[in-house]
């Protein structure tokens, strides 16, 4: 009872099969086409000219086609060439149809594709047993690339729930930082998407912008290792104290490194090299011109344009303009000089950021 409740599970969408059966004869298609519907196979099309097989192949995705060789305008082999190229992965099984008994002949026709024969004339028991034979096969086939597709949007979706956390974790370290040193979350979106844009138009690839706007926010995370006293100071350091502050940026790289990960190693290398000037003068390593690294120099730019047109408790806002004239001042001194010709390319783009992410009007008092 229960091989035959099986063997009824497994015909019943066999039944359903889309067929396709080519022959010039009309008689040979009207004989297919009767046996076909006699054994339950209700979706039979047919064609006498292979002329029409590869539109009628676009236009619905067959399970099996039935195919005469010796055929005018093009045979069966033409016809077979014209559905591989067609579609190599999905394409359906094609039982040949041919009173030739050659070996060559049909080895001919499994090098094209074919997947087995009947011999015409056609024994009627013969033809359904190899036509139910290919359909399972295709079954079993159509029900594996479904369960595989299945599978890819289940590790897709997974993926993008994970990449999605990991980037929260990232937002949050990077908050965290700011929130030591007095500063809002709106700083690290708009200066992450001016260095994500002008990591684009210096010719970063789509991918490595994208690590950057999520990298970058990561930037002064070594400041939770610098003690409140100095990164809370309201007035100038003394020596000893700046020297503190600096570590923030080796604490940071370190926080940050090991982790295996492209995002987090990008993260590590800015941290490291925001503060590195063009001409030598910055740190902690003293680099200069280009042995800074790309994205060091492009957060180095987008933080100090921020910094200056954001307003603090121990200053007052730039103007927009006094901040450019100040990056323009600084090319080729703090500033990387074909990134400052870019930046102020990008100048209505970086403006629309800092107006989107604005911070919000204070209270009136």
């Amino acid at each position: 009872m229960l091989m035959q409740a099986k063997i009824y599970s497994m015909q019943a969408p066999l039944l359903l099969s889309q067929i396709l059966v080519v022959d010039d004869e009309p008689s040979n298609v009207k004989l297919l086409q009767k046996i076909l519907k006699s054994e339950g196979y209700a979706n039979v099309v047919a064609t006498h000219d292979p002329r029409q097989v590869l539109g009628l192949c676009q236009a619905t995705q067959f399970d099996l086609i039935l195919l005469d060789i010796n055929m005018p305008y093009l045979d069966g082999f033409q016809v077979m060439e014209q559905l591989r190229e067609l579609d190599k992965v999905n394409s359906p099984p094609i039982l040949v149809l041919t009173a030739q008994r050659d070996t060559e002949y049909r080895l001919r026709a499994l090098r094209n594709g074919a997947r087995d024969f009947v011999t015409k004339p056609f024994d009627q028991l013969e033809l359904i047993a190899r036509v139910q034979n290919l359909l399972e096969v295709q079954f079993y086939h159509k029900t594996m690339r479904n369960q595989n597709q299945l599978l890819e949007r289940m590790v897709d979706e997974r993926t993008r729930a994970l990449q999605e956390t990991r980037l929260q974790v990232v937002r949050r370290l990077g908050r965290a930082a700011e929130y030591r040193d007095n500063e809002t979350g709106l700083h690290i979106i708009r200066m992450s998407k001016i260095s994500a844009l002008l990591g684009r138009a210096s010719g970063m690839s789509e991918t490595e912008s994208e690590l950057l706007l999520h990298a970058s926010p990561m930037h002064d995370i070594g400041k939770i290792g610098i003690p409140d006293e100095v990164l809370l100071k309201p007035g100038r350091f003394v020596p000893e104290e700046w020297e503190i502050m600096k570590t923030h940026t080796t604490i940071g790289a370190d926080i940050l490194s090991g982790g295996g990960s492209s995002l987090l190693d990008m993260a590590s290398e800015i941290a490291l090299t925001h503060h590195e000037k063009w001409d030598g003068s910055g740190y902690p390593g003293g680099l200069e011109r280009e042995n800074i690294p790309l994205v060091g120099r492009i957060v180095a730019l987008a933080d100090v344009y921020d910094a200056l047109t954001s307003e603090r408790p121990y200053k007052k806002a730039w103007s927009a303009a006094d901040a450019v004239n100040y990056i323009k001042t600084n090319r080729g001194v703090h500033f990387d000089p074909r990134l400052v010709e870019i930046f102020l390319d990008q100048l209505p783009g970086i403006q629309e950021i800092s107006q989107e992410y604005a911070e919000p009007a204070a209270p009136a008092s």
